[in-house]
């Protein structure tokens, strides 16, 4: 089956001052029709970096310096800005972190997304107000036609994150690009929310990347997982094979990290697993392996060359010289 959307050796650097910070460094993989994958790992891994990149909206001082991008067999990096526009938000689109930030606080949430409509799909007036409160109806949020006329610091966050979803699924888009989408919400919201998305995005038959540090979201939602660290995917697998397989062994660490309530050890609670050391510094990352610094299962090897890609199950992959 031909990919969705591939993903080809793809790096984006920032050009800093201080140096240059190798934010992406040779990311691969590739997205299903009606696929949900899940991107994991440390805070400034790349993850966020990797999802601005496929929408060509790395801020500045980054920039793509190589690889491809393809759509359906187009290559996005090649195509001309006026028309990368004309994907965002119609083919693909994103759900972001923060809302309050994505929202302009200027305007009513019925005006951003009616403005949307008329934009993408030049509809009257009338046609664009009946398909916006259709949306915030569809995404739960009562009463829609009065939170249609409200400003965004109007609505609780639970709300604005609604919003953001009615606006990320208006057009039907082939993918969905989910940034930490429940970050600052409670536990009860954060469960509605990612019900809510799985329940449009298979309504719509959208693709999915689930962006998270939160490894318990990905094993409920995603088909596949990658994990990543220091700006490579150093895992990637079925969800389940990853989970009862982990290999490298910083995805055994991010497991082993999870708390599970309840467990004890003796008379004593049991501590929580910690990686030692910390995340290197993409200004300056390790020789061979990024994480052979932090890995207590290193060889001479890890420290000398980068680790090949290795098969090790089915569709199941990891770059570590333990296996090579």
């Amino acid at each position: 089956m031909d990919a969705l959307l591939r993903v080809n050796d793809l790096k984006t650097f920032f050009y800093t001052p201080e140096g240059i910070a190798k934010a992406i460094n040779g990311v691969s993989f590739s997205l299903n029709q009606s696929e949900i994958i899940g991107i994991v790992g440390e805070s400034g891994c790349g993850k966020s970096v990797t999802a601005l990149s496929i929408l060509r909206l790395v801020p500045h001082p980054g920039r793509i310096i190589s690889g491809q991008i393809w759509l359906k067999g187009q290559d996005l990096l090649q195509l001309p800005i006026r028309h990368m526009r004309q994907i965002r938000g119609d083919r693909i689109s994103m759900i972001f972190q923060e809302p309050m930030i994505s929202l302009n606080p200027a305007f009513t949430v019925g005006e951003q997304l009616m403005e949307a409509l008329r934009v993408h799909r030049k509809m009257t007036h009338s046609e664009a107000r009946e398909r916006a409160i259709e949306m915030l109806q569809k995404v739960e949020i009562p009463a829609p036609e009065k939170r249609f006329a409200e400003y965004p610091h109007q609505l609780s966050g639970g709300m604005r994150q609604r919003v953001m979803i009615a606006e990320a699924l208006l057009f039907k888009p082939e993918i969905l690009l989910a940034d930490e989408p429940t970050t600052a919400l409670d536990v009860t919201i954060q469960a509605q929310i990612l019900d809510m998305i799985y329940k449009l995005t298979e309504e719509i038959g959208v693709a999915v990347i689930l962006i998270t540090h939160n490894l318990g979201l990905v094993a409920e939602s995603a088909r596949r997982l990658l994990v990543m660290y220091a700006g490579r995917v150093v895992e990637e697998g079925p969800i389940e094979a990853v989970f009862e397989k982990a290999s490298h062994p910083y995805t055994q660490g991010l497991l082993r990290s999870i708390p599970a309530p309840g467990q004890r050890q003796g008379q004593k609670t049991q501590l929580l697993y910690e990686i030692k050391g910390i995340v290197p510094s993409l200004f300056d990352l390790p020789v061979g392996c990024a994480f052979h610094p932090r890995c207590t299962t290193k060889k001479d090897m890890c420290s000398q060359e980068e680790p090949p890609w290795v098969s090790i199950g089915p569709d199941h992959h990891l770059a570590c010289w333990l296996f090579a």
